[in-house]
C-alpha cells in the first residue's frame, strides 16, 4: 500500500499554484486531503489554526503571502506579519493537537544577500538577506528556528524545505505581485497584443536566478514529507543558473515577440545571484528535477497563450491574475 493511503493531510495553500499540484499528487496516492480556503478561514487568527489541524496526521504548510520585488518593496510589513503569524501559530497548534509531522515551506529568500554560489544549507546564517525581500525571507526563516526548537524540546517531527523560484502553468501573472517569469511573459504578450515595439524590464539583466518547474517542486515536497525526518533545512532546486538577460531573451524567442528589450537600470536587480546546492535533497530523499528548463518554459508560455485566448477552463481576471481552482493560493 502507498505510504499515503488513508492518511489525513492538511495542505495550507492547497488551492494555489504550488498547492494544487501537491494536492493532486497526494490524492493520487490515496491521502485524505483538507484544504482551508483563505476566504473562509483566515489563518492569521489563532482559533482557525486550531480548528484546521484537529484530527490531522500531517500538515504541509504552503500558504503565505509572496510576490516579486515590487510587492516586497511596497508591503514589507504585511509580508513579514502575515507570514510569521500564520506559520508560528499553525505549528504550535499542530504540536498541541498531536499532529505526527509538520512540513514547513521556506524560501530561497532566507539566504544571505552574498551567499557563495551554489547556496549550501550550512551558509544560511552567514549574513543578512537581500534587503528588498528580507522581511519576507526572515519571516519564513523563523519557521526553521521554531521547527528545530520544537524538535529539541518536544520531539516534534517538523522539517523545513527551501525551494528556488517556481514557474509553470497556473502561475500568478498579476504584475503587482508576480515573480520574474510570469511578469516577463505577460509583458511580452501585452506588447504583442498592443502592437508595441519593445518591453521594459527592471534592473540590468546581470542578476542570475535558478528556477524549478512547479510539478517537480510538488514531487519534491511529497517525497520529503514521506521520507525526510531531520531538523536540517533542505534546498529544493534544479541545479542550474541563468541570467535575467538570458531569461528575457529566451522568453522573447519562445513567445515569438519581434520587439526590443529595454532595461530600466533605475530599478533594483534584487539578490545578485541565486543557485542552489541540491545534493542534500538527492541524498536524503532521492529528489532530482526532471523537467528541462526550456521545456518547462515552453509549456508555461503555451499554457498562458491558450488562457489569454480563452481556450482553457482557467480564467484571467481583470487584474491579470490567473486563478487556479477558484483560489489564487500561496
Amino acid at each position: 500500500m502507498s505510504f499515503w493511503a488513508g492518511k489525513k493531510v492538511l495542505v495550507t495553500g492547497g488551492a494555489g499554484f504550488l498547492g494544487s499540484y501537491v494536492v493532486s499528487i497526494l490524492r493520487q496516492e490515496g491521502a485524505s486531503i483538507t484544504v482551508p480556503r483563505s476566504a473562509d478561514c483566515d489563518l492569521r487568527k489563532l482559533e482557525n489554526c486550531r480548528k484546521v489541524v484537529s484530527g490531522q496526521d500531517m500538515v504541509i504548510h504552503l500558504a503565505g503571502r509572496v510576490g516579486g520585488i515590487g510587492l516586497n518593496r511596497e508591503k514589507p510589513g504585511e509580508l513579514f506579519y502575515d507570514n510569521i503569524i500564520i506559520g508560528v501559530q499553525l505549528m504550535e497548534e499542530a504540536r498541541l493537537a498531536g499532529v505526527k509531522k509538520f512540513v514547513a515551506l521556506g524560501t530561497i529568500c532566507c539566504y544571505p544577500k552574498f551567499t557563495p554560489v551554489p547556496f549550501k544549507e550550512e551558509n544560511l546564517w552567514d549574513g543578512y538577506p537581500e534587503e528588498t525581500n528580507a522581511p519576507y525571507g526572515l519571516a519564513k526563516k523563523m519557521l526553521l528556528v521554531q521547527s528545530q526548537a520544537y524538535r529539541q524540546q518536544y520531539g516534534f517531527n517538523s522539517i523545513f524545505l527551501m525551494p528556488v523560484n517556481l514557474y509553470g502553468p497556473g502561475d500568478n501573472f498579476n504584475p503587482q505581485s508576480s515573480h520574474v517569469i510570469p511578469a516577463l511573459v505577460k509583458k511580452v504578450f501585452d506588447a504583442m497584443e498592443q502592437g508595441e515595439g519593445h518591453i521594459v524590464v527592471w534592473g540590468t539583466g546581470r542578476a542570475t536566478r535558478e528556477f524549478l518547474y512547479v510539478e517537480d517542486a510538488a514531487r519534491g515536497i511529497v517525497l520529503a514529507a514521506e521520507r525526510y525526518d531531520k531538523s536540517e533545512p533542505v534546498n529544493l532546486g534544479a541545479g542550474f543558473e541563468i541570467s535575467i538577460k538570458d531569461l528575457a531573451e529566451l522568453i522573447v524567442e519562445l513567445s515569438g515577440f519581434k520587439g526590443k528589450t529595454v532595461w530600466d537600470t533605475s530599478k533594483p536587480d534584487g539578490q545578485p545571484r541565486r543557485s542552489l546546492d541540491i545534493s542534500r535533497a538527492r541524498e536524503e530523499f532521492g529528489f532530482e528535477a526532471r523537467v528541462p528548463f526550456e521545456e518547462g518554459l515552453r509549456r508555461t508560455i503555451e499554457w498562458y497563450r491558450e488562457v489569454r485566448a480563452g481556450n482553457q477552463v482557467n480564467r484571467i481576471g481583470e487584474e491579470g491574475k490567473v486563478r487556479i481552482r477558484g483560489d489564487a493560493g500561496t
